[in-house]
């Protein structure tokens, strides 16, 4: 027998051994898989394939090993008796169960995930109507166990590169969830429970503990979905979520030194709260649009990323134009409507009346597209009043109105493919800005977000997504808008111009909300702001209606403008911007004009180029500073000035408020208004001055800045004129730290009224309060660090041969300190208020000179001015003290003043 033989036969004898063993019949009590409980407990007898047995199984039938408890059962067990909705992926609903259906095919490919947050608890940051994060994200099948993830898009490389960056940066888990069913057997995909998207991933309760201090959780089992929607390219689940802690802690016995947030005030247990959520999963298009790359000589959001694709560029960030996908339906036409509009649903919570202003701030964008060939570009849709419909879904751009207990803010933020720029979603989201109650919200007694910094906290709270501030188009216009509408009215009813409920008042908060919903449809557009549009129009531009009419007030919407008032005898003029501006439709041209490939980047230079044309100067919020580490240096980028000299603008806003604070001491008070009319306008004349104040001390050891390349024709930077520097100053000194600007009439005062319904009502208004909050913003800016190094700076940014005539640090300090404290060479009666301003001038000496830090690095030679100036206060303090003669307040601020002084001087600092 050859070798061959042998193991032919060895062959056989196996097979044949396991052929009997296979035949054996299972144990009782035992089923095969997929046979029914019944078959199990069936006896022995019965299974055990006996002649004539019912069932009998022939002998030569293999068993069946015993089921996987852990496998998932049949697809059609599952999917039984559920409503399903065909979409992007599937969605099957059964009572108050919810699954997805995932096709194998859609493993590992990328798809846009975004959450919109459709209720709030209205308070503190937490609203509704308001767009959340987005991010790339693709399903992973782990075993049996499915896994949400969003991909790492900040860092990117093609060729060799790729794997290594994928290495080096992790994406995310956002959820995860069982497998709940085997394969469909025809279309090769698989259910998985929704439920697992009832969890934080919104990250809401990190939140709401920055917001109240206080642990809040999801309760899954009181959390459920509302609503789903499904379409081709679209699933939507609207999720409605429950947040929850277990107690309120007690307040402490003894006050912390940092004063602890209240509970939620806006529930009505501030233990239990619900969100809506609406969870998008949104297909990417099939071919990415063509990218455009940013000009920092004007502003768009950007898609911004770091490519490591090679070592070769010195910068490796790369950012790309946000904008929608625009193309011709007749490519060689010269006006063509486009293949795909961009469509705006207005919201069915706006009122009706105010339904055409928001139609036309949205429709007079076409102007900026018709110059680029399209026409009808844009569109605006009404959402019908008994629509069953969301329209936070990732298929419909809205304009949506929401209101909140504190709340005073629009916001024009979008979601966009990361792989493009291209915007394919968009939800303005306004606060009640469609009417006058805005008064109710400016007046002092409401809390409210008070400065840009707790502003930029909040957006943190409820917008930021897990993508790096790539959209955060948070914004303020809208609550600052109002801050401004409530004074220019104030000062137009006090003339007798507008009566409250008059047909021009009408009109005039119409044009107040077309100017807001232009200004928030152009950042859904892909604009950021622009704070030096208000520049291009002229002083004597602003007087003349014609011009104001036909031109607007500002050569952009996207700037902050303030209202137009005109000084008492003057001619009436256009109040607000009521259309675009030359700036607008440059920077539509930039983002959206239809360029061949090979033509593309030396176009887009040449538009860019034009930025030193008149009107077209440019400045985002960094420019403007007010936050973080930017405190603005360039006095011309400003939010809330107007023309083209701001300096000039402020004097004007100071003539305005003393005009509107004569007016209201003259008007004798009627029965049945409103008992805080009073004091509201006397407070929106000094919130006018509080700006005015912050961004007159800008001039002081300012730069104009230029936006434009290396190599341009004029200087980058350039400091601010002397002469300009010192006006400022010199109306800093005899305008807003003057007494005189802040007399009112004792009869006035005493007049001023709260609203005795309210529990929680205001005090008597304190004008020393009022007064030091319009003072104090300029101190602190004239004597930071910054306006001494850049003071101390400027000499290098001019010629030798024209230094001469440059302001020093020496001669900034000095001039301030002798117009604070003017009294004490002339012997005077030191007022009040002045005194108040004269005691803050000191706390800010003490702060400066006892810091060890002050004196070292760049500040040291600007302490060491200080300390020699308060050496001189300190000599004057004491030759003021021993000529005596003044009453008996003045020489115990004199005294004290001079003692305080004089600890400072005296004190050790540890000099690091």
């Amino acid at each position: 027998m050859t070798t061959t033989e042998s193991i032919k036969l060895s062959a056989i004898a196996v097979a044949s051994l396991l052929l009997c063993a296979c035949a054996a019949p299972p144990t009782a009590g035992t089923a095969p898989a997929g046979a029914s409980p019944a078959a199990a407990a069936a006896p022995a007898s019965a299974a055990s394939g006996a002649p004539g047995a019912p069932g009998a199984a022939s002998p030569m039938t293999a068993a069946r090993p015993p089921a996987d408890p852990t496998a998932p059962k049949p697809f059609a067990d599952v999917a039984r008796d559920t409503k399903r909705q065909d979409g992007l992926f599937p969605i099957l609903r059964k009572d108050e169960k919810v699954w997805l259906e995932i096709p194998r095919a859609m493993l590992n490919k990328p798809f846009l995930f975004t959450i919109n947050i459709s209720s709030s608890i209205g308070e503190r940051g937490f609203y509704a109507s308001q767009m959340g994060p987005d991010v790339m994200a693709e399903w992973r099948r782990v075993g049996n166990t499915l896994q949400l993830v969003a991909l790492n898009t900040r860092f990117r490389a093609e060729g060799g590169g790729k794997r290594a960056a994928e290495e080096a940066f992790s994406p995310s888990l956002l959820a995860a969830g069982p497998v709940a069913s085997a394969d469909h057997p025809e279309r090769k995909s698989f259910l998985v429970d929704a439920g697992m998207l009832l969890s934080d991933i919104p990250g809401m309760s990190t939140r709401l503990e920055a917001a109240f201090r206080l642990p809040y959780s999801v309760d899954r089992g009181n959390s459920y979905f509302e609503a789903t929607r499904a379409d081709g390219t679209l699933s939507t689940l609207n999720a409605r979520l429950h947040y929850f802690t277990p107690r309120i802690p007690a307040p402490p016995l003894v006050a912390p030194p940092v004063p602890v947030p209240t509970p939620p005030q806006a529930t009505p247990d501030p233990r239990s709260m619900f969100m809506g959520f609406v969870f998008n999963f949104r297909a990417l298009p099939a071919n990415a649009m063509d990218t455009r790359r940013a000009d920092g000589r004007l502003g768009h959001f950007t898609e911004s990323f770091t490519d490591l694709s090679d070592d070769v560029k010195a910068n490796p960030r790369v950012h790309f134009v946000n904008r929608w996908r625009l193309e011709k339906k007749d490519p060689a036409a010269e006006l063509s409507e486009p293949v795909q509009p961009i469509v705006y649903w207005m919201d069915k919570n706006i009122p009706a009346k105010y339904r055409p202003a928001v139609e036309a701030g949205i429709l007079e964008w076409n102007k900026a597209f018709e110059k680029i060939g399209f026409k009808n570009a844009v569109v605006a849709k009404q959402q019908p009043d008994d629509a069953d419909w969301d329209n936070m879904d990732a298929s419909h751009a809205s304009i949506r109105w929401f209101v909140g207990s504190d709340v005073g803010f629009a916001i024009g933020p979008s979601h966009v493919d990361p792989r493009s720029g291209e915007i394919l979603d968009a939800d303005i989201g306004m606060s009640d800005v469609f009417s006058r109650g805005g008064r109710a919200f400016i007046s002092e007694d409401v809390p409210r977000i008070g400065s840009l910094g707790e502003e930029a906290s909040a957006l943190a709270q409820m917008n930021q997504g897990w993508r790096e501030g790539r959209n955060a188009a948070y914004c303020t216009y809208a609550h600052d808008a109002s801050d401004e509408m409530d004074f220019a009215l104030d000062i137009l009813e006090a003339r007798g111009d507008i009566a409250p409920d008059s047909p021009e008042a009408d009109a005039f908060i119409q044009a107040r909300i077309k100017d807001v919903i232009m200004h928030e449809v152009g950042h859904t557009l892909g604009l950021k702001h622009n704070f030096k549009a208000s520049l291009a129009v002229t002083q004597t531009q602003l007087k003349d209606k014609a011009f104001t009419d036909a031109k607007g007030i500002s050569a952009s919407v996207m700037d902050y403008n303030a209202y137009n008032i005109p000084l008492e005898g003057e001619a009436q003029t256009t109040y607000n911007n009521t259309t675009l501006g030359a700036y607008d439709y440059w920077a539509i041209e930039y983002a959206y004009k239809t360029l061949p490939k090979e033509q593309e980047a030396a176009e887009l230079s040449r538009i860019a180029s034009r930025n030193t044309e008149p009107g077209l100067a440019y400045a985002d919020d960094a420019d403007a500073g007010g936050f973080g580490p930017f405190d603005g240096m360039d006095p011309t980028a400003n939010r809330f000035d107007l023309g083209d000299d701001p300096l000039a603008y402020y004097k004007k806003r100071l003539k305005l408020s003393q005009e509107l604070w004569a007016r209201v001491q003259a008007r004798k008070p009627e029965a049945g208004e409103d008992p805080l009319r009073q004091r509201r306008s006397l407070l929106n004349g000094f919130s006018q001055l509080a700006r005015s104040s912050e961004l007159v001390g800008k001039y002081v050891g300012g730069m104009y800045s230029v936006r434009d390349v290396p190599g341009a024709a004029h200087p980058a930077l350039r400091p601010v004129e002397p002469a300009k520097q010192r006006d400022a100053l010199r109306f800093l000194s005899t305008g807003l730290f003057s007494a005189d600007s802040f007399r009112f009439k004792p009869e006035f005062l005493s007049s001023l009224t709260t609203d005795y319904v309210e529990f929680a009502r205001s005090e008597w208004v304190s004008i020393p309060t009022a007064v030091s909050r319009v003072q104090l913003v300029a101190l602190d800016r004239l004597l930071s660090a910054n306006t001494a190094i850049r003071l101390m700076e400027l000499p290098n940014y001019v010629p030798e041969s024209q230094r001469k005539g440059v302001i020093s640090l020496n001669e900034v300090y000095g001039t301030l300190q002798s117009s604070i404290f003017s009294e004490l060479k002339t012997g005077a009666e030191i007022d009040r208020l002045r005194r108040n301003l004269q005691r803050e001038y000191l706390r800010r000496l003490q702060a400066n000179l006892t810091r060890g830090s002050a004196a070292t690095g760049q500040f040291a030679d600007a302490y060491a001015m200080l300390r020699l100036h308060a050496t001189q206060l300190q000599s004057e303090l004491r030759s003021a003290q021993a000529k005596g003669g003044q009453s008996v307040e003045t020489r115990a601020h004199i005294a004290e003043s001079l003692d305080m002084l004089s600890s400072v001087l005296k004190a050790t600092m540890s000099r690091t």
